[in-house]
């Protein structure tokens, strides 16, 4: 039974359950952040239920919104229905709208007073006629929605609407094979043929033919203001939608899940062509043919029926897609379950949700599509005056900086060159001038930027070795001037490149000549081409042109690389001081690249901030907090004020944890594992006997981070000469983690069942799980109860000092950023910064729920340092005690988790 809530401010919470303390602080301080307009900061450990309280917070936040403008709107028609003023211009409920552009600028005092009041009473009337249309669609939609919810009939309507469609191309068939068969039709007299049929076509065929069959005026809205619910990956959506189905919010929230079209196509056709890009290519194919007009032409011409499935997509239906959109705001559904409904109702997915958006009062979607604007754009989303919660926000930054940073290889480049220039060589006497001019510099551009690596386009880059190898950085504008197109207006070849699609027709013409069929007297220049072409893709040997469906059914072809080097063109539009370019030669040209590195994410983070209402980023563990603070709001124009901060403890009792600095093991060998010294036998050898006495006091599993996979199996194959392994397996059954993605859940298999099979034969032992710091098992896995009895950090993960990127971006903060009295450099902290980040992303693996329990140790004295523990989480960093020393450390332990497994 749902509990409800009251705060002190009179504010109700439906919650699924009497809510902890620090949930209702949470859901307070959300729906203040909300109210204000606020920025928030919100902190709240794995396990104390944050995706609840956001859901409940922001959404008990909407329903209040919602009424009080309803109850506004009421107010002025009521005032308009009785000839009374709307406003005396100083009205507070009347400034959100005011803030919309429905009201006008104030009076200028040199307009006579009967135009101010009669552009006052426009206004006005205006405004009330938008709120009167708002109030119709509306109780369309509510009176829509409310039939496919109560009637059963209505929700298979989309099925008898595809079986009826099937059945008629059947019967069409039927009658076309009959054609086919017969002889040639008997020649009438003249008086005789007025008698014969016309050929028929339904006014729904006649659309379709002149490209106007969806009238898509109808599956668009106005946008009602909802929240944007945005998390890293499709599983953390997923359960975040679970998460809303089961609240006291799930059967009334109109709820939308977004997704990619790899995700969402539900063409079988379209989905095996592997590729994202491809698949992106070929929906917007489809797309444009069903738009386009069909020529007499056209028509008369005989086309295969592979041909005709290509040209229009049969999941685009205009019925199809407004029931499959009404049915997604009926209750709140995840990806999968969205694609199976798109099934079953043999309607598109990707694009009924789309639809559904400015209808929906919640949308959940990857954050990539938030944080990148053309993204944005093409996707319908709309942040003006909208709230955006981003949970899972530890890496946000290095999110945005990855989606703007763009890699483009030497065989890139010249496979670009190749393929464009034989397009243009091929097409040129029916290109206009402008198409000439601008392929021709984009040419230009792909040569350039292969010479400035010091190769040749007219060469196999495969075969050309680069005189210097190494890594150089160079400003933008240097980067221009050394490849000597500084004299090329980059922002229009960008813009020639949207607008035209050159890339899209280039990779059509590619496939053409890879896959279609030519005729005897072009074969021989085709398969010159087809080998040229070949040789340019690193590693692949000759082979003959594969037909279409062989080519398909086995791995997913390559994207157009010239798609790809456009990323690289717009990355160099960014402004001189948010970028670098980075040129790698690396022996080959092929193994060369040129990359461009984001140094300031937040020029792309400003545009939401700025449209948005409200924006709140969350996670488990944000700290450092000032990381967010300076280099993403400060920088992005947010006022400090408008930042507020909220960061909770942990439900669990404080005595459920244990967390311990120990600054020297068993031999008194000091533990500090810098770079320097980490590689010493007695370094290794101290790790190891640390690890025997832990797995002989701590039950169930221990998971040991490490900082990097390398150092993991230097210590690994250390342990196994000296013997220091197979004491271990004694006590623990050891265990790596992979390299490779797809073997990481068949690890935990066994690590889980060695775990479960150990207790339930009353054995010690349990199991030894050895990971990496930002490696597969560092985030996002779950390692509760006995999963997780105890997690080790051996040494402090710093970055690599020594990249180039990471040196230019801690001399960008230098310069940028002030340092405060008594602190480190900016620079200087944001290496800090981002090994603390990794150390708490590692040791949230434990702890998931209130009557859970786990000891942390940190075996490196560094973590000591005052600075380094204010980075901590603050629930763990009030609890960890500093031991100089093994033993006391090692007492601690064993009493801590004697006494935990005596009460459990």
């Amino acid at each position: 039974m749902a509990d409800k809530t009251q705060e002190p401010g009179g504010i109700h919470f439906p919650f699924p359950f009497t809510p902890y303390p620090i949930q209702k602080d949470f859901m307070a301080a959300l729906y203040q952040v909300l109210e204000a307009g606020k920025i928030g900061i919100f902190e709240s450990p794995t396990g104390t239920g944050k995706s609840l309280s956001l859901i409940c917070g922001a959404l008990s936040w909407l329903r209040d919104f919602e009424q009080k403008k309803r109850q506004e709107e009421a107010r002025l028609l009521e005032a308009e229905a009785t000839a009374a003023p709307l406003s005396n211009g100083k009205d507070p409920l009347l400034l959100p709208l005011a803030s919309q552009g429905t009201l006008g600028p104030p009076k200028d005092p040199a307009e006579p007073d009967w135009v101010t009041q009669f552009v006052q009473k426009k206004e006005e009337r205006d405004l009330v006629d938008r709120l009167k249309e708002e109030q119709v669609r509306r109780r369309k939609r509510e009176e829509r929605l409310q039939q496919i919810r109560h009637n059963a009939q209505l929700k298979y309507a989309a099925k008898r609407m595809r079986q009826e469609d099937e059945e008629t191309e059947r019967l069409l068939d039927l009658s076309r094979e009959m054609l086919a068969a017969g002889s040639e039709p008997e020649q009438l007299a003249s008086e005789e043929e007025e008698l014969v049929l016309a050929e028929y076509e339904s006014d729904e065929e006649k659309r379709k033919a002149s490209g106007a069959d969806e009238d898509e005026d109808d599956l668009e809205e106005e946008h009602v203001t909802k929240i944007y619910y945005c998390s890293r990956t499709h599983s953390q959506l997923a359960q975040f939608v679970h998460e809303v189905q089961r609240s006291p919010f799930g059967k009334d929230t109109r709820l939308v899940s977004l997704g990619s079209r790899q995700n969402l196509c539900v063409n079988d056709d379209v989905r095996k062509l592997g590729s994202v890009q491809l698949i992106n290519d070929r929906c917007v194919d489809m797309q444009r043919s069903r738009r386009a007009k069909k020529s007499i032409a056209e028509e008369a011409k005989p086309r295969r029926r592979k041909q005709e499935q290509r040209t229009a997509c049969p999941f685009y239906s205009h019925e199809r897609l407004q029931l499959l959109r009404d049915e997604v705001l009926v209750g709140a559904k995840d990806i999968e379950q969205l694609v199976a409904l798109g099934k079953e109702a043999r309607a598109c997915p990707y694009y009924g949700s789309r639809f559904a958006i400015p209808a929906a009062q919640l949308v959940v979607l990857p954050y990539q599509m938030v944080l990148h604007a053309a993204t944005r754009q093409a996707a319908g989303i709309r942040l003006q005056g909208q709230v955006v919660l981003v949970d899972e926000a530890h890496n946000l930054m290095d999110t945005i900086t990855g989606i703007h940073s763009v890699e483009v290889s030497g065989s890139q480049l010249c496979q670009a060159h190749s393929q464009l220039l034989q397009y243009m060589e091929r097409y040129g006497k029916r290109l206009k001038a402008k198409n000439l001019m601008y392929i021709k510099q984009i040419l230009y551009l792909l040569e350039k930027f292969v010479a400035v690596l010091g190769g040749n386009v007219k060469q196999n880059p495969n075969t050309q070795s680069l005189s210097q190898a190494g890594t150089e950085l160079k400003t933008i504008n240097d980067f221009l001037f050394q490849s000597q197109i500084d004299n090329i207006n980059l922002f229009k070849v960008q813009r020639y490149c949207e607008k035209s699609m050159i890339s899209r027709k280039l990779l059509g013409f590619t496939e053409r000549y890879g896959a279609v069929l030519a005729s005897p007297r072009e074969q021989p220049r085709l398969a010159g081409f087809q080998h040229f072409l070949q040789s340019l893709q690193p590693g692949v040997t000759e082979a003959p042109a594969a037909p279409v469906e062989e080519e398909e059914a086995g791995a997913p072809r390559p994207a157009s690389p010239l798609m790809h080097i456009e990323g690289f063109l717009a990355a160099l539009t960014t402004a001189n001081q948010d970028g670098r370019v980075i040129l790698s030669r690396q022996g080959s040209l092929s193994q060369s690249s040129l990359k461009f590195l984001l140094l300031n994410p937040a020029v792309h983070f400003a545009q939401v901030v700025k449209e948005c209402r409200a924006v709140v980023i969350a996670g488990g563990t944000m700290q450092p907090v000032s990381d967010f603070r300076e280099q993403l709001l400060a920088c992005a124009g947010v006022e400090a004020e408008r930042v507020v901060e909220f960061s909770c403890g942990h439900v669990i009792p404080p005595d459920n944890i244990l967390p311990l600095v120990i600054c020297s093991g068993p031999a008194n060998q000091q533990l500090e594992f810098t770079y320097q010294k980490r590689e010493l036998p007695q370094m290794m050898d101290e790790t190891g006997r640390i690890l025997c006495n832990l797995c002989n006091v701590v039950p169930g599993g221990v998971v040991c981070f490490f900082p990097s996979y390398e150092y993991q199996r230097q210590v690994h194959a250390h342990w196994d000469r000296s013997g220091l392994l197979a004491r271990l397996a004694v006590r623990k059954k050891i265990f790596q983690e992979p390299k490779r993605a797809n073997q990481v859940e068949q690890v935990l298999k066994e690590y889980s069942r060695c775990i479960k099979c150990g207790q339930a034969e009353g054995m010690v032992t349990g199991a030894l799980l050895l990971s990496v710091v930002g490696g597969k098992m560092s985030e996002g896995i779950n390692f509760s109860d006995s999963l997780g009895r105890c997690v080790v950090m051996v040494g402090m993960p710093y970055p690599n000092i020594r990249s180039a990127e990471l040196q230019e971006k801690m001399a960008y903060l230098d310069q940028t950023l002030p340092r405060a009295p008594g602190q480190a450099a900016p620079g200087k902290a944001l290496v800090e910064n981002l090994c603390m980040k990794a150390v708490n992303q590692s040791i949230g693996r434990a702890i998931r729920h209130q009557k859970d329990f786990a000891s942390i140790v940190l075996l490196d004295q560094r973590y000591a340092r005052p600075p380094i523990l204010a980075k901590l989480p603050a629930w763990i960093r009030d609890r960890v005690e500093v031991k100089a020393t093994f033993g006391p450390a090692f007492a601690a332990l064993r009493k801590f988790h004697r006494e935990k497994c005596g009460s459990s």
